[in-house]
């Protein structure tokens, strides 16, 4: 059987088409990109190529990756962390004492390294430095850090360390962070090689009112450049969003997504030569 294109059906038939031809165009887009032998492909959609922010995920002392997990996809909203690609992974170190969330939280439970009383000494920290970039070499690249307590205390000082060139070398530099009960480190050698330039990457910062790190996490916001801050009533914790809180987060996300979206689709040769696709 043959169809007559003259005919209204096929006429009809021939309009779904390319309807349905210009929503998978404006919908999708093949981004290429050759480096030496290397060629990828992404696929992106409509929304000026919005892609999900990967972020690896640092715990609080003395709990671990899937507590955070727990925590973070317990509380934020979907329309937050649709716009998130989220790694979590457990601290190198178990536990060496009692932790605070033990009846609340399952074990096992890590640290990320030990210090003293007064948070200026540190044992283990250059290997956990270590075990951090190790850790984004072999499940990387991430676009950032996400931190909570020790975790983030260690997200914010990485960023400006690494700036300096004296950690994470070996993997893509940083470009946000979203600390989350945050403060600084006291020992004076971190303090010159995580805080002695601003801190130029985007930067969220969670401060709770009843926080006992609230003085310290408002401290830490002088070292970025042009921080974001949402507050909350509560304390030590990963919040949930009032109305105010979301709306900053979600703009602030769009915002990252639409930066990196501004990545030009085509293939770069070896001679520099662009091809549009």
């Amino acid at each position: 059987m043959f169809l007559n294109h003259s005919s209204p059906h096929a006429a009809k038939l021939t309009t779904i088409c390319r309807r349905k031809e210009r929503e998978i165009a404006e919908s999708i887009s093949i981004k290429r990109e050759r480096k030496g032998d290397l060629i990828w492909a992404k696929k992106m959609g409509s929304e000026g190529g919005a892609r999900k922010l990967r972020l690896l995920c640092l715990h609080g002392f003395r709990t671990s990756g899937e507590i955070i997990k727990k925590q973070v996809t317990g509380k934020w909203p979907e329309s937050v962390l649709e716009k998130l690609d989220l790694v979590f992974t457990d601290a190198p170190f178990p536990c060496q004492g009692k932790s605070d969330v033990e009846g609340i939280f399952d074990p096992p439970y890590y640290e990320w390294f030990q210090f003293n009383k007064e948070f200026s000494e540190y044992v283990n920290f250059d290997e956990c430095l270590a075990y951090i970039e190790d850790f984004m070499i072999k499940h990387g690249p991430f676009d950032g850090l996400l931190g909570f307590s020790q975790g983030a205390i260690l997200s914010a000082a990485l960023a400006g360390m690494q700036a300096n060139g004296v950690a994470l070398t070996r993997v893509p530099k940083i470009k946000l962070v979203v600390i989350i009960g945050g403060a600084k480190f006291r020992n004076q050698s971190v303090i010159e090689k995580a805080y002695s330039a601003p801190i130029r990457c985007r930067s969220v910062h969670f401060l709770g009112d009843q926080d006992f790190l609230k003085e310290h996490g408002t401290e830490l916001l002088d070292s970025f450049v042009d921080p974001l801050v949402i507050r909350h009533p509560k304390g030590h914790t990963i919040p949930r969003f009032d109305e105010k809180g979301l709306e900053s987060m979600l703009s602030f996300l769009e915002k990252m997504q639409k930066e990196f979206a501004e990545v030009k689709q085509e293939i770069t040769k070896e001679n520099d030569d662009v091809i549009e696709l």
